[in-house]
């Protein structure tokens, strides 16, 4: 559902960047992510059980158009939990007073993200929420221009 308008308005997709909810960014460089950092990271994920979430609505910052998770709440959770064992990395590096979750569809000017949210409302309107699952956090880095996946870390089952 946003993968068409994705490509159209979100110059990051070029670089490999995947459809995603950011968790916490910026985040270290990659040449000090040791596997002490990586068992740092699961060791704080651990306390997170996977999730169903839903992308029911459409939000806008001003040059982004954007899916809302719902909840919201398990995302922030997920972001404040690996903050706390990571504070030299602020989300967004301090520069916004909350966390706001969301599927970034359209960003860097606000004429071409009212477009996309438009065609969002009514892609959603049509077809209904988009249903999924967040079981796992992947850690991407770009340090050589394009996004990769450095290391996933899986989530326990809801249950476990």
């Amino acid at each position: 559902m946003v993968g068409s308008l994705r490509e159209r308005f979100d110059a990051t997709v070029s670089l490999g960047v995947p459809a995603h909810i950011t968790i916490l960014a910026p985040f270290m460089p990659p040449e000090h992510i040791t596997a002490a950092v990586l068992r740092q990271i699961q060791s704080a994920l651990n306390v997170m059980p996977s999730f169903q979430f839903s992308l029911v609505g459409v939000g806008r910052f001003p040059t982004t158009a954007y899916l809302a998770p719902q909840p919201a709440s398990v995302f922030i959770s997920l972001t404040e939990t690996l903050f706390r064992s990571f504070p030299a990395f602020p989300p967004f590096r301090g520069e916004h007073a909350t966390v706001v979750p969301h599927l970034t569809v359209a960003n860097g000017n606000a004429h071409d993200a009212g477009i996309a949210a438009a065609e969002l409302e009514t892609r959603l309107q049509a077809n209904g929420p988009i249903h999924s699952a967040c079981t796992a956090v992947a850690l991407l880095e770009n340090s050589t221009g394009s996004w990769e996946e450095m290391h996933v870390f899986t989530l326990a089952r809801q249950g476990d």
